[in-house]
């Protein structure tokens, strides 16, 4: 979307504050002369060129989805103008699917691959069974993954293939579906290779057959949808579970020191403001939890040394140091079970 275009919105000059306060359906939203209009017609040419008939109907929504059910695709409403991505960048530190074309192709591919998993009932097939598991599995937002293991596709950040069984024919077929990838090289010796060659033998199957499901339905269209901006990200920002104001006091007490015993007096709060963007970045990389979530417990851990008045040590390298390893304990745990850990 041009800059003179994206002006046209009655909203584009709000301050963020305003911004929040409108409700989805006040923000005239379409998918049609966006750059998402052109994205949506690359993935039907990529379906084409392996002869599956079935082109998802996509709509935007308020976040990357394929309604349960049913095959069409929901891509999220801030891809659609410049300044919603702005707001999305804000509140949530990062833009999924924003940051360039192929970035956007690759979570449409994966939502197709929902799609078409709807389309045709897959998850009742045996054959589907046996390759990937148990659809009926309960989801999770925290799942133990194993960063090395070759029984999986790489496609998506925070390997995501290993979350659930839906989500891993989701992310095979993504691979499978990109256009110039050679998979049969790139997982010659995985296993995760036996998967990718029964989603092509399956599609070869599907190929040229209409869906068996209709598309009738698109659950929480943005055109449809009364709540407002504030409340959508109140809710994304949540984090998985509440803890005691001195829930960090003893691990905090170990990487700062009180007022009379510091150097040179620098509140370890205001140290923590300077750091904060390059140890969200760096913990956010290395754990592959989102942004948000890091600096949501990194801003408890800011608030915690303000109320304990503590302060940096002489050595600020090997506090800040000891800073990011100790948050990347904590949200790694939050990934894996959804709650904090103390320190020994």
């Amino acid at each position: 979307m041009s800059e003179a275009v994206a002006a046209k919105q009655p909203w584009f000059e709000l301050s963020d504050d305003e911004l929040l306060n409108l409700r989805f359906c006040e923000l005239g939203l379409t998918l049609e002369g966006t750059h998402l209009e052109a994205c949506v017609a690359e993935l039907y040419r990529e379906l084409d060129a392996r002869q599956l008939a079935v082109h998802p109907p996509c709509y935007l929504g308020d976040e990357w989805f394929s309604p349960d059910g049913v095959p069409a695709i929901a891509i999220p409403f801030y891809l659609a103008h410049p300044r919603l991505q702005s707001l999305e960048k804000k509140m949530m530190m990062e833009v999924e699917g924003g940051r360039h074309t192929e970035d956007t192709m690759r979570f449409l591919r994966h939502e197709c691959g929902h799609a078409i998993c709807h389309a045709f009932g897959l998850t009742e097939r045996r054959d589907w069974k046996v390759a990937f598991g148990s659809a009926s599995r309960e989801y999770r937002d925290h799942y133990r993954y194993q960063p090395y293991s070759r029984n999986f596709v790489r496609h998506l950040e925070n390997w995501y293939a290993q979350s659930h069984p839906e989500e891993d024919f989701a992310e095979t077929f993504s691979v499978w579906l990109t256009p110039g990838l050679d998979w049969k090289s790139l997982y010659r010796d995985w296993p995760a290779r036996r998967k990718l060659e029964f989603v092509e033998r399956l599609m070869s199957e599907l190929a040229g057959k209409p869906a068996v499901v209709a598309a009738r339905k698109r659950p929480y269209d943005v055109r449809r949808l009364r709540s407002r901006l504030r409340t959508h990200y109140a809710e994304r920002r949540k984090l998985f579970a509440e803890e005691s104001p001195s829930f960090f006091d003893a691990d905090l007490e170990r990487i700062f020191v009180g007022k009379t015993a510091a150097t040179n007096g620098m509140p370890a709060s205001r140290f923590l403001r300077r750091q904060r963007f390059a140890i969200v970045d760096a913990v956010s990389f290395w754990t592959r939890e989102r942004k948000f979530v890091v600096d949501r417990v990194l801003k408890q851990l800011i608030t915690r040394c303000d109320e304990l008045r503590l302060c940096v040590p002489g050595d600020e390298d090997r506090a800040k140091l000891e800073t990011a390893a100790y948050l990347s304990a904590l949200v790694s745990n939050y990934l894996f079970t959804g709650r904090l850990k103390r320190g020994p």
